[in-house]
């Protein structure tokens, strides 16, 4: 039986939920789809889950430009290249960095098609060859912490904090295990009033409403605003009376990064964790978790006999054993052997989320 007080399975099992309820106890509006990522933000902050919510004719005209994630220097160049052809100086004005980089951008644009280039008067002249569609409508952070004791619930209401101050997400939340207490743990908790807070039981029933319980409502942030970094805070102590540290960050630095992140997010999915795992090991495999409706695959290593996180599930484990060379060599049951069968049909799930 999975425990589920460990962060790895209960995030795997969020993320499986958020893919078929978001929004909870809601209906998506027509025309809007989900995805689903899983550690993911900027360099200095990484959520546990992602939810982006599409539009999903747009979503179909982005997928034009590959499954490939398209990172802020591309998003750059792809979104101001001009409909004819022009020197990339006089078209990229905006983009206020060292040159070399622009002309490294563009040359990476060009070779994943994204744009055509030509040399003209000893000039390197772009225009683009397809508008790049606005399909991102929301992001949706969510920070799992099944086990919400004291100590766990001061350092999570900090982060909350920052994510509310920063207003990068468009809704900031908090997954918990439901305990069935009169109060949860998570609506007792010292989180701010913008965040919401989810209280999830993976082993629920078939519904929504058996499996997660919404015990606070969240505000909607302020994203098309500055944002306010917090980097340094005073601590509790009667003997710290130092000034908290901030920086604003402009509303055109968040809508780029917002945007990185959700083309990372159409990359990877939430199901790409077994490209950090060991699945050609002859104890890896997957396991069928909850009934019918709510049923999703998990990693299950049979050393272990339980659920690995990706940092157990490495080069490094002492349990780790190859898969012999007859099982790859008989084509069972997928030609390939039996790990490369599994990561195909993770792969084969992740892309049918993705509309074409």
């Amino acid at each position: 039986m999975t425990d589920w007080t460990r962060e790895f399975p209960f995030e795997l099992r969020v993320c499986q939920w958020a893919e078929r309820e978001w929004p909870p106890g809601e209906s998506l509006d027509p025309g809007k789809q989900v995805l689903v990522g899983r550690q993911l933000g900027t360099r200095d902050r990484r959520w546990d889950t992602v939810v982006a919510v599409c539009d999903t004719e747009a979503l179909r005209q982005r997928a034009v430009f590959g499954e490939q994630a398209l990172d802020r220097n591309l998003l750059r160049v792809v979104r101001n290249a001009p409909f004819e052809f022009e020197w990339y100086r006089d078209a990229l004005t905006l983009w206020t960095t060292d040159w070399r980089y622009v002309r490294e951008a563009v040359k990476d644009a060009a070779d994943r098609d994204l744009i055509e280039t030509r040399r003209r008067n000893n000039r390197i002249e772009l225009r683009r060859r397809w508008e790049y569609p606005d399909w991102l409508d929301a992001l949706i952070a969510i920070e799992n912490k099944p086990d919400l004791d004291r100590s766990a619930a001061d350092a999570l209401a900090d982060q909350m904090e920052r994510d509310v101050a920063f207003g990068l997400a468009d809704e900031a939340w908090v997954a918990t295990l439901q305990t069935g207490d009169a109060a949860e743990p998570g609506l007792l908790a010292d989180m701010p009033v913008e965040a919401g807070v989810l209280a999830v039981d993976p082993a629920g029933g078939d519904s929504s409403s058996d499996q997660s319980t919404v015990l606070w409502h969240p505000r909607t942030l302020a994203v098309e605003d500055p944002g306010t970094r917090i980097l340094d805070r005073p601590s509790d102590s009667e003997y710290d009376h130092s000034a908290a540290e901030f920086e604003y960050v402009d509303a055109d630095w968040k809508a780029l990064a917002r945007l990185a992140i959700g083309e990372r997010l159409y990359e990877r999915g939430w199901r790409s964790y077994i490209d950090s795992m060991r699945p050609d090991c002859r104890h890896f495999g997957l396991e069928t978790v909850g009934e019918d409706a709510t049923a999703s695959l998990q990693p299950q290593c049979a050393a272990k006999d339980r659920c690995p996180s990706t940092w157990e599930c490495g080069g490094r484990c002492s349990e780790f054993e190859p898969e012999p060379p007859a099982w790859r060599s008989m084509g069972w049951p997928i030609e390939g052997g039996p790990g490369k069968g599994l990561r195909s049909v993770l792969e084969a799930r992740r892309e049918r989320k993705r509309p074409k």
